[in-house]
């Protein structure tokens, strides 16, 4: 019985270590594809943005332009222009992240596992370009009751 309590402990220590590597992601439903080389990225994007767009950085909390945005309108991919969030389904989270409850389209993100930090929670990607949006969480309101939280630099915003 030791044993077998033993193997399932590891067993599920490795399952909890799977970690998608960069450039290891689930197939994208989105057709047309931007992959770009980090030198690419590097003269697109400022370093803000590519921080958190392509080495998964997360910018302060309260600090990014959208967190209190009120304004109708659609959010897209900063680093690509793939669309993502509908202002419909966006929320006051009181992280000071912009928080969402549903994304635009089926095509609009992947969710990765995420492991970092010694804890298991969902990254959100880019499905067009595979660039860091944030984190999504079980704590949002109905109807989804998901919490998209997604750092302001990796989106940008067209009025309606």
């Amino acid at each position: 019985m030791k044993y077998l309590l033993f193997a399932a402990i590891i067993a599920l220590g490795l399952a909890c270590s799977t970690d998608f590597k960069q450039n290891q992601f689930p197939p994208s439903p989105v057709k047309n594809r931007l992959e770009l080389s980090n030198a690419e990225w590097k003269t697109r994007l400022d370093s803000a943005a590519y921080h958190v767009l392509r080495e998964k950085g997360t910018e302060q909390s309260f600090s990014g332009k959208y967190w209190d945005n009120k304004k109708s309108g659609k959010y897209y991919c900063a680093a690509c222009g793939h669309y993502l969030f509908d202002s419909k389904t966006k929320f006051k989270s009181g992280t000071g992240w912009p928080s969402f409850y549903d994304v635009a389209t089926d095509s609009s993100i992947l969710d990765l596992a995420d492991t970092s930090y010694g804890i298991v929670r969902t990254e959100v990607v880019c499905a067009r370009c595979d660039g860091h949006l944030g984190h999504l969480f079980d704590d949002g309101p109905k109807p989804t009751g998901q919490r998209y939280c997604i750092n302001s630099v990796s989106l940008n915003f067209r009025k309606e």
